[in-house]
């Protein structure tokens, strides 16, 4: 990795920090899925395990589909949108944790850090989304929704959502290590109220009001809105792309704190 950053110090700003996002994007990925192509594999494929996992479950016991005909529709236009976004906002925090002595490089910034884990974990995202839309067509499942659009807006804010709370994430963990385990705790809550297993419109209006706060659940509720548009879900579009973008700048702000405190460190 310093062989890599140091070689390209002699190049033009833009191209030596293309190169060192480059470098750092393949160490994240060797580092974290065993230097494999296989290793890479059974990360994408592990939200995709997860989505399969509730359907048998489901499937077993013989429990309808909230909403629809199908289970397997049903739980993936549920649980990928929330999983893109807990997973951004998770492992950018981690990325920061492990590869922190790379920023003791002069060409190494705490940003740089934080951007390459995010465009590895939209394109692992994205990976995941096509193989669990291939496994539904396999499975006979029509997995191309009513309102493409719609779709395609609700997994852009997932991603934004997953931004701006990793970017939070980090800036939390510059002062409070223990963050890892606690948003461990948090996302669990988050993910259980996000209405992935259930539809949260069902519950009654004084539990649905308050949960609809959980961004998680409106993310799910977009996607779901663009194959289930008969079923009449309210989305707080505004609520969601501000709640990520107010989290990103937030994030940044106190990030910068976060480096001044490594240096002096």
């Amino acid at each position: 990795m310093s062989v890599a950053i140091q070689a390209h110090t002699q190049r033009n700003p833009l191209d030596s920090y293309l190169h060192v996002l480059h470098a750092l994007i393949l160490r994240d990925m060797r580092t974290r899925f065993g230097g494999s192509i296989w290793g890479y594999a059974v990360v994408v494929l592990w939200p995709c395990v997860h989505v399969f996992m509730l359907i048998t479950i489901y499937t077993f016991q013989k429990v309808p589909a909230p909403l629809g005909d199908d289970r397997a529709l049903f739980f993936a236009t549920g649980a990928v949108p929330v999983l893109v976004f807990q997973y951004i906002s998770r492992e950018v925090m981690k990325s920061v944790i492990m590869n922190r002595p790379l920023t003791y490089y002069p060409q190494v910034k705490l940003f740089d850090l934080i951007f390459s884990r995010i465009l590895v974990e939209i394109v692992t995202g994205f990976l995941a989304l096509l193989v669990v839309s291939s496994v539904l067509f396999m499975m006979g499942v029509n997995p191309i929704p009513s309102s493409p659009l719609t779709a395609v807006c609700g997994y852009l804010a997932a991603i934004i959502l997953g931004v701006g709370v990793g970017t939070i994430n980090v800036a939390i963990i510059g002062f409070f290590p223990g963050w890892l385990l606690g948003y461990a705790l948090f996302s669990i809550l988050l993910y259980v109220s996000s209405g992935v297993m259930f539809m949260p419109s069902y519950l009654p209006d004084q539990i649905y009001y308050w949960i609809k706060y959980n961004p998680a659940l409106q993310i799910a509720e977009w996607v779901r809105s663009a194959y289930y548009p008969y079923a009449g879900l309210q989305i707080d579009y505004l609520y969601v792309i501000l709640f990520g973008l107010t989290s990103t700048v937030i994030g940044l702000f106190l990030i910068k704190h976060v480096v001044s405190k490594m240096q002096a460190g």
